[in-house]
């Protein structure tokens, strides 16, 4: 018995040798695949954007088949290739368009924006023309009221030319919270977090036309293109804007230019937490507190933000909650920086319960999938679809109302399948241009290049006046590493005298409320039962007495 265990374990370890060796080959092999599949995928992305950046090589190809947004589909067999789960129809010129949708999960539907094109021809001036679904109402809003009578700034310093090694900075961080990474300024964009999230109200008209809706459901088209137009700007945007210190506030005064105002404030350093209220004279108030979790995974960054955003309509009383998606930074360690959004947003107007299911599709390597996509589908109380939505994140959103839906037969997975006949698709929102050289400006839009100037009147606390960050937008880098160190350090001294205060009342038997935002407090939502941060009022009437002797030295 001795003799053959001693034989069995000499046989056991030569054959574990050669099972290592041939399990580190395989492990080499997928190495080598990986970073094949990576190259060749960088590849067509590259071909890709060519091919999109010269839409005339296409378009002055005669009687060549394209699947490209405002042409038809080639044929039913080539579509059902690429998605079993969908069934198609080619909409001829004067017929509605049939849109398919997996029953079981309305958030699938997918290849529904080719369809619509293929119904609306793909006319780019749909913003202007004519809109058949919206109420007469809805559509006054007239190009003199969007012009701005404020001058602003068009551009900023060139980014300078700096090299860092990121994965030097990075490899020690794997799985720790972004917020508490020591990072130099050389991978952040001349605004905060708060300017940042100012940058939502870029396309605020939609919210203006949606406050004249006399359709609660056209409403929520309009709201649903809100929440996809606030990721537009970020595309191109991959680097990291700075983290606002506990106290910092950015106001966003545009009443004059386009009736509202709009207050952001840092209420929590861990974890960071900002809270950020809106209100115009055009019929609507919009606020939330965004709380932004982010993990290093090693090759990719995902930020997830936390929390609830809502709107509501002065005239109407119609209240709209919903919740921003992941955002994921890929290539962080080697190729180019880009960024992707996806997930699921569910829109809920709570008054009349209403909703709108909106999906983000993440973007493959190996999808033929259009890149950026998002479709969507809005419902009643009932769960009756009356709209369905399709477009890009980084592009544009168009609405097509339903007029017909039937059910249709099931797919290979056995889910049952909604076949949605609509009118032609109309144009909900487009993305502004962005400004000349903005490749040189860090890709800012027109909004952004205007949130950092310097103007009068405003709080002792706001991002405008953080001396870091005016070093950087001015190019001057590593004076503003070095002052950047500074104010961390001085949050961090701070942040030990609140302890110790803590730890004295705590020995004197007193209670200590801890650090408490100047413009904001907590309350519960009566909508969603959530404890947040609400703004209590004060701050607009600071600016008109000009008394900022409460606010904190923070900078």
């Amino acid at each position: 018995m001795i003799n053959a265990c001693r034989d069995f374990l000499d046989l056991a370890e030569s054959h574990s040798r050669r099972w290592q060796r041939v399990l580190q080959y395989e492990r080499e092999q997928r190495t080598h695949l990986e970073e094949t599949i990576e190259q060749l995928a960088k590849q067509h992305n590259s071909l890709e954007r060519a091919w999109r950046e010269a839409p005339t090589l296409a378009t002055n190809t005669p009687d060549t088949p394209t699947t490209e947004q405002g042409s038809e589909r080639p044929q039913k067999e080539e579509a059902s290739d690429e998605d079993e789960d969908t069934e198609y129809f080619d909409a001829m010129e004067d017929s509605p368009a049939f849109i398919t949708v997996t029953a079981a999960d309305l958030s699938q539907h997918r290849r529904s924006q080719s369809n619509l094109s293929g119904a609306s021809g793909g006319h780019p001036n749909d913003w202007n023309q004519e809109d058949h679904m919206m109420s007469p109402s809805c559509n006054d809003l007239s190009g003199k009221e969007l012009k701005p009578r404020k001058r602003r700034r068009t551009h900023i310093a060139d980014k300078p030319n700096y090299s860092l090694n990121l994965w030097s900075i990075m490899k020690n961080c794997i799985g720790k919270e972004l917020s508490k990474i020591p990072m130099p300024v050389n991978f952040n964009e001349p605004l905060s977090m708060l300017q940042r999230l100012s940058e939502d109200l870029e396309y605020h008209e939609l919210l203006d036309k949606a406050a004249r809706c006399e359709s609660s459901l056209e409403q929520m088209c309009l709201v649903a293109a809100f929440s996809v137009s606030s990721y537009s700007t970020t595309v191109h945007r991959t680097a990291k804007p700075f983290n606002p210190l506990l106290g910092e506030t950015f106001e966003l005064d545009r009443l004059d230019d386009y009736g509202y105002r709009s207050l952001c404030e840092q209420v929590s350093h861990h974890p960071p937490a900002a809270a950020h209220h809106v209100l115009s004279q055009r019929g609507w108030t919009l606020w939330q507190e965004i709380t932004i979790a982010s993990k290093f995974r090693g090759k990719y960054l995902s930020i997830m933000p936390l929390g609830n955003i809502h709107l509501t309509f002065h005239a109407t009383g119609n209240h709209y909650v919903w919740r921003k998606v992941t955002s994921t930074v890929h290539n962080i360690i080697v190729g180019k920086l880009w960024i992707d959004q996806s997930g699921d947003i569910d829109i809920v107007n709570h008054r009349t319960k209403e909703t709108c299911q909106l999906k983000f599709s993440p973007y493959s390597y190996f999808s033929r999938e259009v890149p950026r996509k998002v479709t969507g589908v809005v419902t009643d109380c009932d769960g009756q679809a009356h709209y369905v939505l399709s477009g890009t994140w980084d592009d544009k959103l168009e609405s097509a109302k339903i007029v017909h839906s039937s059910r249709g037969s099931s797919s290979s997975e056995g889910k049952q399948k909604t076949v949605y006949q609509t009118l032609s698709p109309k144009l909900l929102w487009k993305k502004y241009p962005l400004p000349e050289n903005a490749e040189n400006m860090y890709y800012f839009s027109s909004l952004a290049l205007t949130l950092n100037e310097l103007e009068d009147g405003v709080g002792r606390t706001d991002s405008r006046l953080r001396p870091d960050q005016r070093l950087m937008e001015a190019g001057r880098w590593d004076e503003a590493n070095m002052e950047k160190q500074r104010l961390e350090e001085k949050q961090r001294a701070a942040r030990r005298r609140r302890d110790t205060e803590a730890t004295d009342a705590q020995d004197d038997g007193r209670e200590y409320e801890g650090y408490q935002p100047l413009w904001f407090h907590k309350r519960t939502d009566p909508i969603t039962a959530e404890t947040n941060f609400i703004y209590k009022g004060g701050y607009w009437e600071a600016k008109d007495r000009q008394d900022w002797s409460m606010c904190p030295s923070i900078f």
